[in-house]
This record gives structure tokens, sequence and C-alpha cells, in this order.
């Protein structure tokens, strides 16, 4: 069963996805500076979990089998076709991040989320990290790239002006505390963080512990 938060982001996606990608498109000319980069390295078996329209698929290496998984039916319809020209082998579901009921414990090399921490309210976050901790083999690694109010105040100055528009469209924010909550888990080790640009976009990288 879904919680009523998530059934909102589904009912929002299901509208989104038809013109998701055009709205992403500003954003995504430099993503898909980011994207080789930080998958040219995942390999094995692999969950993308909100794989969304499937724009990092390409990118994965023909050494992974990626399993992607998203909320939105309406959005995998659309990573399906990007799947065709993607040098991994690929498969897709329909599954909600905090209840990964179909895939099996201990199973994953990797687990990659991109944007998919700032959609998820806060208080669905610890669910959403114990699942990944779940599914990921002792030792398997994580990616997670999201973006955060920057400490610049111009900068911060410009966020809050999309912030309602974003969260509108999205259902993203800002001000989640996804590292934090990694932070209280004892069963995985932070590796390291950094960001990707200026300091807003923030990549997490991971393991858990063996």
């Amino acid at each position: 069963m879904r919680d009523a938060s998530t059934q909102l982001l589904a009912k929002k996606y299901r509208v989104t996805s038809w013109f998701y990608d055009i709205l992403d498109y500003p954003w995504e000319r430099q993503y898909r500076h980011w994207r080789p980069l930080l998958l040219n390295n995942v390999e094995g078996e692999v969950l993308e979990a909100g794989v969304g329209t499937g724009r990092n698929l390409r990118y994965y290496s023909s050494t992974a089998h990626v399993t992607g998984v998203d909320l939105s039916s309406e959005m995998l319809a659309i990573a399906k076709k990007r799947a065709r020209q993607a040098r991994c082998s690929v498969t897709l579901m329909p599954q909600d991040a905090l209840h990964l009921r179909d895939l099996p414990s201990a199973h994953f090399d990797w687990y990659i989320a991109t944007f998919l921490y700032c959609v998820l309210p806060d208080e669905l976050q610890p669910r959403a990290l114990e699942e990944m901790i779940r599914v990921l083999k002792p030792g398997g690694r994580f990616k997670l790239l999201e973006i955060v109010y920057s400490k610049d105040e111009t900068l911060r100055r410009r966020q809050e002006f999309l912030a309602l528009l974003v969260e509108k469209l999205y259902g993203a924010r800002f001000d989640r505390h996804t590292l934090e909550y990694l932070r209280e888990k004892n069963s995985i080790e932070i590796l390291s963080t950094r960001f990707l640009k200026a300091d807003t976009y923030l990549l997490i990288e991971g393991r858990k512990k063996f």
C-alpha cells in the first residue's frame, strides 16, 4: 500500500510525464555532461531508484545489468524507449522506492538515485534508505545525486525564487536532509561527499558495510 505522499507524487507524475523532458531540458544541458562521469565505474547488478524517463540508461557500461524502478508507470513507458539504445541490459519495474517488495535482499552491487531524494518528503527518507540498504550486497556501493540550498546569498535567492515552481512541477525541494539521515545509518559507510556545481548539486557516495 502506498503512503498518501507517494500517492500524490504518482498522481503528479502521471501528468508531468507528458512534458517532463521538455521541462527538464534547460537542466539536462548540464546533466548530460555529468551522467557519464557519474556512471563510468558502475557495473554488475545495479538498481536505479527513481529511474524516471531513463536519461541515465545510455551511460551505463555493457558490464551492468540495470533494474530501473519508478513510482510512475507513465515515466517508465518513456524509459522503455530509451532502454532500447542502452549498452547495458535493462529491466524496468513499477515500484515504490519505499517498498521494493519484488526485489530480493542483498542482491545489488550498486544503488543509483539521481534527484530522487529531493522529491521524497523528509519523513519518508529513512524508510527509503532502509530499503536501499536491504537490497544492497555487503560491500555494495551507492551514489545519490541531490540538489540542496546554497549558502551563497545570491544563488540561494535564485533558488528560493524557483522553489515554488520546482515543488509544484516535480514535488522536489531544496531543503531535504538526506545526508543527515544517511549518517544515522550504522550499516553503511559514507565514502565521499562533493559538489558537482557550486554548493548546490551534492553527490554522496558510500557503501554497505560487510
